[in-house]
């Protein structure tokens, strides 16, 4: 086990209706508050006026930035930032799912920066302070509720980029599984990868040879997933199945599923980013379509057999080999409804080359651009169609 440092600073209100709490406990941290939300159905339900009313009469005042939408766009970052400076917001709180909750951290950090909020994205500029954030996920996937990490798409680079900082964690955050009963089949499939993906990149790339106490956690974790999310689909208003969801997403990129595994960065991530931010594509989606090639990479390059076969052995029961482990697992995800390929998201042979130009950006700012080259990538794109 490799030496490491822990740190989550976030404190969970988790339980039924536990969004009733929110006017109150955000009054006890500021008087005005960006409010910030996704497409229309939060509004449609009836649960974006619940929650601003709340607000207001625990005399909070709210302004509003809706229209996040799934991989957010650094235009409507920008407007929350305009939004938050002239209206003088001492909050932001996020009312949705990852997109949402990544948007409001980039407003709460560019909100008091002095110059370009993409800055910190591209690596230029480090965090150095942000507006207090919280966050009222309303979809169990991303574990941006409990970690301060936020992805967003320049729509006129075409990147899509990752910065985070201990001062965007959240200062709390609400789960209230019933708020994930009318997330749709799909979205609710493609949370339930996001959160497994997240868990098995440290599974899988730490350097750390010793880390049994790690190991078990992500395995408990994913074990718990697999079933769950199966149920979630079957019968999406079974609050004990979208309760364990949402906690084991939370969970996930905690930070617990990292410590002492040593240094690594997420590979499937990196090339995914460039996969949603080329195409229309959901982010737990494009991980599905890359996890079992860049797994059967994985195992032939990368010497990374070993560890496989032990997930197989102590989640599926199976562990022969890597292959059979990939194909449980795609066979997982086939089942709630997603691709297990890059073709199955009718991407080309043709496409690689722009993809791999696309990632290759975001390695170079991880400073791993020798280890995930352009040709390694194309490589692992080719065994994904």
């Amino acid at each position: 086990m490799d030496d490491f440092e822990f740190y989550n600073n976030t404190r969970i209100i988790f339980g039924r209706d536990s969004v009733c709490k929110a006017g109150k406990r955000v009054s006890g941290l500021a008087d005005s508050i960006l409010l910030v939300v996704g497409s229309a159905s939060a509004r449609k339900s009836g649960l974006l006026d619940r929650v601003a009313q709340d607000m207001e009469d625990n005399g909070v005042k709210v302004e509003l930035l809706e229209g996040v939408r799934s991989n957010p766009l650094l235009s409507k970052v920008y407007e929350g930032i305009e939004l938050a400076i002239r209206k003088d917001i001492q909050a932001v709180v996020a009312l949705g799912g990852g997109s949402v909750m990544d948007t409001a951290k980039a407003i709460a950090a560019g909100s008091v920066a002095d110059h370009d909020v993409w800055d910190f994205f591209k690596g230029r500029k480090v965090v150095s302070g942000a507006l207090p954030v919280v966050t009222i996920p309303t979809l169990a996937a991303s574990g941006s509720e409990m970690n301060g990490f936020m992805v967003i798409t320049d729509e006129m680079s075409g990147y899509k980029l990752a910065a985070g900082s201990e001062l965007l964690f959240p200062r709390f955050s609400i789960l209230d599984p019933v708020l994930t009963f009318s997330v749709s089949p799909y979205y609710t499939a493609c949370g339930a990868v996001d959160a497994v993906c997240h868990i098995l990149e440290s599974y899988f790339n730490g350097p750390a040879l010793h880390t049994p106490v790690t190991d078990r956690m992500a395995e408990g974790i994913v074990a718990s997933i697999i079933p769950v999310a199966s149920l979630c689909l079957r019968e999406p208003e079974n609050y004990d199945a979208r309760a364990a969801l949402m906690w084991a997403s939370s969970l996930a990129l905690s930070g617990l599923c990292k410590a002492g595994v040593g240094e690594h960065f997420f590979p499937v991530h990196l090339l995914e980013h460039s996969v949603s931010a080329l195409f229309p594509v959901a982010h737990g989606a494009g991980l599905a379509a890359l996890l079992p090639g860049w797994m059967r990479w994985h195992a032939r390059v990368d010497g990374g057999t070993d560890k496989i076969v032990q997930l197989g052995k102590r989640i599926f029961g199976t562990g022969n080999s890597a292959q059979s482990v990939i194909n449980v697992l795609s066979g997982w995800m086939q089942n709630l409804g997603l691709p297990v390929t890059l073709s199955g998201l009718d991407m080309k042979e043709d496409d690689i080359g722009r993809l791999a130009d696309n990632a290759l950006y975001q390695a170079r700012i991880w400073g791993v651009d020798t280890i995930y080259s352009h040709g390694v990538m194309k490589d692992i794109f080719l065994e994904c169609m």
